[in-house]
């Protein structure tokens, strides 16, 4: 391995200082150009690893923490299209940038087809040479977070995952499973704990579009400049704060599926520029001339009954048509009571596995109570009594008297301001129940006394605006509610 120090790699590696760009092998059997390029990268933070011959490659590429490879096509003893190839057999995930002379383009192109990011001609720029090294190397950070995406996705949204016996939702799945083959935008209505954004990743899950992007986001989340900035990005310097330029969620969600839950509160000024986004599949972020097209499957959720909201003009009536196109409502959980068992089995054991408690079954006489409750906060609701259960339950089996007792309230509820009231001896909460009631009385003040602004919360409660909207909806605190009337 040729370094800095002529030492081999094992202790050679060790006088590197950390790098901030990356770490890149370079294969070249021209130490000249070696030279070259160390010190073109090293400039723009990047860590070199170089190699004269296939033997020193080869050992390199064992280094796991190498991010991508340099190769010259044509090796005094090997070609660099079957180096390539080794490469990509122990590691398939890092590009390979390939270096060629001018005769041998053809060669590279081929090189590409195999496998290769991309190719540069000698002799080339050193600033192409990097702009071409960070492309690969953001590829391959987003061809990462896609699959892990994608891994998540299967594991938590995929019809498996949707647990019913009833014969209102099997329509509704027949349903899905038809339209997720279309590009038509779907309306999705139900109430609050329903499962409208289950519905809609299994729609993007049974679609042709399962591989490209789910972008998601709750309409009544974020206050209105934010929430226009999200959906379609920004230019740098277009308002106080924007201090680089951002790609919004439609652009994400390019070749995607975008999901805009409870679009019902989306405001006025914000309806207009999605008609248009609907109806072209365009749009302009916010302090640019330059129009963005994008192709995207779009899903729309809301609780709210917008053919009234239109007629209150709450909301945009061309609107309404134009995403009222399949119409999708999932029935509340009163109205689906036979998949209550079913649903009480699987979160008893998803609750004891995240608990890391023995698994627990349930007395009869809690599943009628469970039976005969009418749910207000529909699955959300029955998933939370459970979970109060299970954690307060004292031996293996849920009783009647943990489903919703009295001195917990009715579950969905909103939580007073002050402060948790000690508990009475012998029913003492445990500490998890504790830390959770305390931490939504604790929300909920807090966005009283900053009249509703997310913003100004977030940073009082030292949170990511995105970690602190999580928390509300942890919780079933909606923003809304808080804000001034003015």
């Amino acid at each position: 391995m040729v370094m800095d120090t002529d030492k081999p790699l094992s202790n050679a590696a060790q006088n590197y200082e950390p790098a901030t760009g990356g770490r890149i092998l370079v294969v070249d059997d021209d130490r000249n150009l070696i030279e070259l390029v160390k010190t073109r990268l090293r400039s723009a933070h990047y860590d070199v690893v170089s190699a004269l011959d296939e033997e020193q490659a080869r050992e390199a590429i064992k280094d796991d923490s190498l991010d991508l490879a340099i190769v010259d096509l044509k090796l005094s003893t090997v070609s660099g299209l079957s180096l390539m190839e080794e490469f990509h057999a122990l590691r398939p995930e890092m590009p390979v940038i390939i270096l060629t002379g001018f005769g041998s383009i053809e060669n590279a192109v081929d090189a590409m087809k195999k496998g290769a990011y991309s190719y540069l001609t000698k002799p080339f720029d050193g600033s192409e040479l990097v702009l071409q090294i960070s492309r690969a190397l953001e590829n391959r950070r987003l061809t990462a977070e896609n699959l892990r995406l994608k891994t998540m996705l299967h594991e938590n949204y995929g019809f498996n995952n949707i647990i019913t016996r009833s014969e209102k939702m099997r329509r509704v799945l027949e349903t899905v499973a038809r339209v997720a083959q279309s590009d038509s935008t779907v309306y999705i209505h139900g109430q609050s704990g329903t499962g409208k954004e289950l519905i809609a990743k299994a729609i993007h899950l049974a679609s042709p579009r399962k591989d490209k992007p789910f972008v998601a986001i709750n309409c009544a989340a974020l206050p209105e400049t934010l929430l226009e900035s999200e959906l379609f990005g920004h230019e740098r310097g277009s308002f106080t704060g924007a201090v680089r330029s951002t790609k919004g969620l439609f652009s994400q969600a390019h070749e995607g599926t975008i999901f805009l839950d409870e679009i019902g509160d989306m405001p006025l000024s914000i309806q207009v520029k999605l008609l248009r986004v609907l109806e072209e599949r365009i749009f302009y972020p916010i302090g640019s001339e330059k129009a963005v097209k994008v192709n995207v499957r779009v899903v729309v959720a809301t609780n709210k009954d917008l053919e009234e909201e239109v007629k209150k003009g709450m909301f945009r009536e061309d609107l309404f048509y134009r995403i009222h196109v399949i119409p999708i409502r999932l029935p509340p959980l009163k109205d689906r009571k036979e998949d209550i068992p079913y649903l009480v089995d699987h979160f008893l054991k998803r609750v004891c596995a995240e608990n890391k408690q023995p698994a627990k079954t349930i007395a009869p006489q809690a599943v009628q109570r469970l039976m005969m409750h009418d749910w207000p906060g529909n699955v959300r609701e029955l998933e939370n009594t459970i979970e109060y259960a299970v954690v307060m339950a004292g031996g293996d089996v849920v009783t009647e008297d943990l489903i919703l007792p009295a001195n917990k309230g009715s579950a969905g509820a909103p939580a007073p301001a002050a402060g948790p009231k000690p508990a009475p001896a012998g029913s003492m909460k445990s500490l998890k129940e504790a830390r959770a009631e305390f931490e939504k009385n604790y929300l909920i003040e807090l966005l009283e006394r900053c009249d509703g602004k997310a913003a100004h919360a977030a940073e009082i409660a030292g949170k990511y605006r995105a970690d602190f909207y999580d928390l509300l909806k942890k919780h079933g605190i909606k923003i809304q509610d808080y804000k001034s009337a003015d």
